[in-house]
């Protein structure tokens, strides 16, 4: 077995960056503490938290949806249902599936979780906006390249350096699934 494949993924996992809005840049262990203490202050503030995502990290957005409710117990919501999704996207333009609930659903101080592998998404940038004007918290899931448009719009920002699909979503689901497990843990699970 080739390991090459095992030691890109895990090269990229330990040049990961998390940042702030203010531009600081954690390591992996204190960037992992501060998305958990983020997720933590949604949960016990019983803020709605909204993951996005398209192709790959949509499976992942709708995965976590679900992890992030039964085994977090915290309040997510899914813009998932097949009839919203087409409706927004034949009513509005598919730049705007995520964005148009966001108006109506979004709340000041819920949390959008965005991720994208390019980054460069119109209808996940769109979503941010909203989630900006509404004073929402943000966290951005991206990789490719440096200067990808979502990178820098978080209140939270991981960038995985690679361009590699297989490789980004990969760390990004683990990065998402170590925090709910960690608050699981912690907390316990509500069954």
């Amino acid at each position: 077995m080739n390991d090459q494949y095992i030691d890109e993924l895990i090269y990229s996992l330990e040049q990961t960056g998390i940042y702030t809005e203010n531009h600081t840049e954690y390591g992996y262990e204190a960037g992992m503490r501060l998305l958990t203490d983020c997720f933590t202050r949604h949960k016990r503030a019983g803020s709605q938290i909204f993951f996005i995502g398209n192709g790959g990290s949509s499976a992942i957005a709708s995965h976590m949806t679900a992890d992030y409710m039964k085994n977090g117990g915290m309040k997510t919501y899914s813009l998932y249902d097949n009839a919203v999704t087409t409706c927004m996207g034949n009513d509005y333009g598919y730049e705007f599936v995520f964005s148009r609930p966001l108006e109506f659903l979004g709340q000041k101080d819920d949390l959008l979780v965005a991720i994208s592998s390019s980054g460069n998404s119109s209808n996940i940038v769109n979503a941010i906006n909203t989630a900006n004007k509404k004073e929402m918290e943000i966290i951005t899931f991206t990789g490719f390249k440096s200067d990808n448009k979502s990178r820098q719009l978080g209140t939270i920002n991981v960038y995985v350096p690679s361009e590699k699909y297989g490789i980004v979503e990969s760390i990004h689901n683990l990065m998402l699934q170590q925090i709910v497990d960690m608050i699981m843990e912690r907390d316990g699970v509500r069954l």
